[in-house]
């Protein structure tokens, strides 16, 4: 979390206004909001001062995938939850998003994906990880047929990714009540 506001700074990237500012308004009782209206416009206004971003993946001009590769390159802190209408497929394998709903999504599971991010920030990488590698499992295992999974060698590298980080990081975990159901309990993609 920031230093320079009580509450958490959330920018919310869409090139739809509508959506964005549908967002922005269930999240600033909580949260100290910004929309951005579009790749460009986010790359303009992200900086070290936000905590986390909402992030649509497609969008003209500059893409959401452009974006989020943009703040990594930059070395800024913020926490991206990719929020998008894109079915994941197995190129997110590669992404450096650190959670992924797909839309429609609920204002309860918005705000949880969102807190969580902010509680896994004030922890150490291990847990980052770990975060970003099973919301890709969780995913995949909902668009792919387990024969699909089997056959992806990228699919048993998360997974033994994951097992290796939660191996290392129990401890960590044992400070959440109920982590696992409270992740688990957030709708990642459309129902």
């Amino acid at each position: 979390m920031n230093e320079t506001s009580p509450d958490p700074r959330v920018l919310i990237v869409d090139d739809e206004a509508e959506v964005a500012d549908v967002y922005a308004l269930r999240l600033r009782e909580e949260y100290d909001t910004e929309t951005a209206y579009g790749g460009e416009e986010a790359l303009e206004v992200v900086d070290e001062s936000v905590d986390v971003v909402l992030l649509d993946r497609r969008m003209p001009q500059v893409s959401g995938d452009d974006v989020l590769s943009a703040i990594r390159d930059r070395g800024l802190d913020a926490r991206v939850i990719m929020i998008t209408a894109v079915d994941p497929d197995f190129d997110i394998v590669d992404m450096a998003f650190d959670d992924y709903l797909c839309k429609p999504v609920q204002k309860g599971d918005l705000v949880a994906a969102i807190e969580q991010q902010l509680t896994a920030s004030r922890y150490d990488e291990r847990l980052t990880e770990y975060l970003e590698v099973t919301s890709k499992i969780a995913l995949l295992e909902a668009e792919k047929s387990e024969p699909e999974l089997d056959a992806s060698d990228d699919v048993a590298d998360l997974r033994e990714r994951a097992a290796r980080l939660r191996e290392d990081i129990d401890e960590a975990l044992a400070e959440f009540d109920d982590f696992e159901a409270a992740f688990n309990e957030i709708s990642r993609h459309a129902e």
